[in-house]
């Protein structure tokens, strides 16, 4: 693999996993009072865009991060629609 892919999937695998302690703690609490539905939508709706435009190229490394984070960040707010 050359050293962009390789730094477009370690980028992609950290800023990805930066949302499993967000899930878990609303996951166990039950709670996402604290959590904004305007940014979460808003950001769901940029990572799908960022999703389709990673298909659009070719692209990997933007397609499995957009992809895994839209997974994150949509049971994110599914449970900030579930518990508010």
């Amino acid at each position: 693999m050359d050293v962009p892919l390789l730094v477009g999937l370690a980028a992609g695998i950290l800023t990805t996993i930066a949302f499993l302690p967000q899930l878990l703690h609303t996951w166990r609490t039950k709670s996402a009072k604290d959590i904004s539905l305007g940014m979460f939508l808003t950001f769901c709706t940029g990572v799908l865009l960022w999703l389709i435009y990673g298909y659009l190229i070719q692209s990997l490394p933007v397609m499995l991060a957009n992809g895994v984070t839209l997974v994150l960040s949509g049971a994110i707010l599914a449970m900030k629609l579930k518990w508010g």
